[in-house]
């Protein structure tokens, strides 16, 4: 099937923007102007005309968590009531109100941030989700994912007490000697290891639910951690339900599985049953090692190499040793697959960096495209190093949104002032993508657009360091084909240009001439995936 898109304005990557392009087979076949294209087409041939719309290659959100996301849209969405723990509380009342739970059921929620409560900022505790209910199992999420409150009666169902010992690369918080229901990194897993578990028609159906919602905001592909959503279902079965999906035609994204693992064995088992960097098709394909490296600045648990600015207690803290580090980038980068290392701490990125180094010392790779997750507290010999050591970097610009808030008081002016430097490495030759860390925020792309040309929050707060601030161009490329690089594909996708997916993305009005100001209101009015419609306004 052949269809001719015409009347556009057409970002294809460079300038002068062209007008139309024909699709075929779910590939660009011509890309040009009106008249040439119009006259390619032959009489058989769909036409589509696009009333002057801007046309642009469908995003690609580089690192987000897609069965978490859609595990999350069933649960009370917190980030927009999240003004006050008052606010927070009343709201989980009159949710739980209004969706009784049956019997063995949980009351889940995820977005809460203390740094946004007007009448406390404190974090909320065991005793604060008590007066939502003592009888009902209750777990709230912080919006980072690092952190989680849970009330009494979820303590007790998972034995946890003043004398439980934390897990490594994790704490359980304790006040007056007892546990106060506050869990950070690892020690989440205390809870989430009790939690009823979904069936394969579950997490399918979260999946779905998260592709169509995803497509709403113009994103045709996705590399996305998946494995550690749920302890007790294995990879395995994360692997087949998208696989099955995608033999169905159900699966409206192109999906890059960043395959988290903790131990050493755990990842041999994985390569050896056949799975390597790659392994797979367009529509879902094996990724990289993804590793977790500390945990977030909002909970005071990313490793700084100093202690926080506004807690002269803590640095945060590693969620692996040097040693357990070293041995999971040695297994991965020997076995020939890539590594995308969550690191938010500059200590924490010293702790990769070293790795990385050493293994490539070992056993050089020209073109390994190991990487760097958030890649945010950084010193300037730490971005020099990522230049030399050939990383690409996975941003969330979109985390200016509320960062722009903290970062100075968290980490102080001396490490804020050489932080959050995408822009510099960019300069530097640096492949730098772009993402949500979707539900850590809504994967809107228009958003982290905004946030990246201006460097200011969607509030108006900042500018912060303006001189990071990304062209139009470079916002736009950081979303397509630096996504595209990320993942080894950017000779088939991440462009209009013959020969590529048909990836695309319909805005009503074009991001290069709009006030920066003004890029998040920019609407949505199509996504196409291998030129089939997946979103229409």
């Amino acid at each position: 099937m052949k269809t001719v898109f015409y009347n556009a304005s057409v970002y294809t990557g460079k300038f002068p923007l062209c007008h139309a392009f024909i699709v075929e087979d779910g590939r660009f076949t011509h890309v040009g102007n009106n008249d040439e294209i119009l006259s390619l087409a032959s009489s058989g041939a769909s036409r589509v005309d696009l009333n002057g719309c801007f046309v642009c290659p469908g995003f690609n959100d580089s690192h987000m968590h897609l069965l978490g996301f859609g595990n999350s849209l069933g649960t009370a969405q917190l980030a927009s009531h999240t003004g006050s723990l008052e606010e927070l509380l009343d709201y989980m009342r009159s949710f739980l109100a209004a969706s009784p739970l049956r019997c063995g059921q949980w009351l889940l929620g995820r977005g809460w941030n203390q740094d946004l409560f007007s009448d406390t900022h404190r974090m909320p505790n065991r005793y604060d989700l008590d007066t939502v209910s003592r009888d009902i199992p209750i777990l709230l999420t912080r919006a980072c994912g690092h952190c989680c409150i849970v009330n009494s009666k979820a303590l007790e169902l998972a034995g946890i007490g003043p004398d439980t010992p934390a897990p490594e690369g994790g704490t359980i918080g304790c006040e007056d000697g007892k546990a106060d229901g506050r869990l950070f990194d690892n020690a989440i897993e205390l809870i989430h290891r009790i939690l009823p578990l979904p069936g394969t028609n579950d997490i399918q159906d979260m999946l779905l639910r998260a592709c169509k919602t995803v497509n709403r905001y113009g994103i045709t592909s996705v590399q996305t951690d998946d494995y550690q959503v749920f302890p007790g279902i294995s990879w395995n079965q994360i692997n087949e339900a998208y696989r099955s999906l995608s033999d169905r035609g159900d699966l409206s994204l192109r999906v890059y599985e960043q395959a988290q693992f903790t131990k050493p064995d755990e990842l041999l088992y994985f390569i050896e049953s056949g799975h390597k960097t790659g392994t797979g098709n367009h529509m879902f394909r094996i990724g990289p090692v993804k590793l977790l490296g500390d945990g977030s600045l909002g909970s005071r648990t990313a490793y700084l190499s100093r202690h926080y600015a506004d807690s002269s207690v803590t640095r945060g803290f590693p969620l692996f040793s040097a040693d357990q580090m070293n041995a999971m980038i040695t297994c991965a980068h020997e076995n020939d697959m890539q590594l995308a290392v969550h690191a938010i701490g500059d200590s924490c990125l010293d702790q990769v960096l070293d790795g990385i180094e050493q293994v490539l010392k070992m056993k050089p790779r020209c073109d390994h495209r190991h990487g760097i997750v958030h890649c945010q507290i950084t010193r300037p010999d730490q971005l020099k190093r990522i230049r030399d050591l050939h990383l690409h970097v996975y941003a969330q610009s979109i985390f200016l949104d509320y960062d722009n808030h903290i970062v100075a008081k968290r980490v102080g002016p001396e490490l804020a002032s050489s932080s959050y430097n995408w822009k510099t490495l960019i300069n530097q030759g640096v492949s730098v993508s772009n993402g949500s860390d979707c539900p850590v925020e809504l994967p809107d792309v228009m958003a982290g657009i905004q946030c990246a040309v201006t460097r200011r929050s969607l509030d108006g707060t900042g500018p912060y360091l303006p001189d990071q601030a990304f062209t139009v161009k470079e916002a736009l490329d950081s979303f397509s084909i630096r996504g595209a690089e990320a993942s080894f594909e950017e000779k088939v996708k991440g462009k209009i240009f013959p020969g590529y997916l048909a990836d695309f993305v319909v805005l009503t009005e074009n991001p290069f001439d709009m006030d920066p100001f003004l890029i998040k209101q920019i609407p949505i009015a199509a996504c196409f995936v291998g030129g089939e419609c997946v979103y229409e306004k």
